[in-house]
């Protein structure tokens, strides 16, 4: 079976990369698209690809644009966080539907209903409405509290009264809206998966923003973007050229 990874976060299509070939390892990644630029530069020429993972919300705008600029008759399994884009999914090539952090059970069967399904490319009304049941079953729980450290002891926090995480001289600190700063035991980007893509975003490798802490933006060279938060960051916060279109949808969502 011949694939493509639609994804623009690396931890993520490789770790998709792992489960499919754990699950069959015939299993042929062609290519990891990381933008709906490169996805319609690909699609646009003649390929072989035989099933797309697809996320929905790439740094560059919604996956969705695709299907705007190329016709592409492949099915497709899309792969997100954002329960909302579930409908407007099926109204494509789609599959099936797999919320992340992606389970191998759930990937497994999805493979499995693309082979039962012998490459069908139609979406049935029935589908639509598993698709419905689907996520209604699968809705996510996001991580509400932190155990972190303060002194000598660790105390409860809220998820919701932290305004930004960021990584400091190698250690990740939480950083409150009363300006109060906690060291994490978690690595940044487990902390991300465990976050509310509604309300925290990751701006760079060093920084996730919860929503209520951005005071304003300005526009950076070469297409890239600053980000003022309050409490007050010692640190520019630097949006990529490659983000800041998907960041600012984000932000004005």
């Amino acid at each position: 079976m011949k694939v493509v990874i639609v994804e623009d976060e690396l931890a993520a299509s490789d770790n998709l990369a792992y489960l499919l070939h754990a699950i069959d390892d015939d299993i042929e990644i062609l290519k990891v698209l990381d933008s709906v630029k490169s996805s319609v530069e690909y699609f646009s020429k003649p390929h072989e690809v035989e099933l797309i993972f697809m996320d929905i919300h790439l740094a560059d705008g919604v996956s969705f644009e695709i299907f705007d600029k190329v016709t592409l008759n492949v099915p497709v399994i899309f792969t997100t966080a954002y329960n909302k884009y579930a409908l407007k999914a099926f109204k494509f090539n789609s599959i099936d539907y797999l919320l992340k952090p992606i389970d191998k059970d759930e990937l497994s069967d999805a493979l499995e209903q693309f082979k039962v399904q012998n490459k069908q490319k139609g979406i049935t009304d029935h589908q639509i409405k598993d698709l419905i049941d689907l996520v209604g079953r699968k809705a996510k729980t996001y991580r509400s509290t932190f155990l972190v450290h303060n002194r000598d002891e660790m105390i409860p926090l809220k998820t919701k009264k932290i305004a930004y995480f960021r990584i400091d001289t190698g250690i990740v600190k939480g950083i409150t809206f009363d300006n109060k700063s906690y060291s994490m035991d978690n690595n940044l980007e487990d902390i991300e998966e465990e976050l509310d893509p509604e309300l925290f975003y990751r701006a760079s490798r060093q920084f996730i923003i919860n929503r209520e802490a951005i005071v304003n933006i300005k526009q950076y060279f070469n297409g890239k973007l600053i980000v003022v938060v309050n409490p007050a960051c010692d640190k520019r916060i630097v949006v990529s050229k490659a983000k800041a279109i998907g960041f600012k949808t984000w932000v004005g969502s």
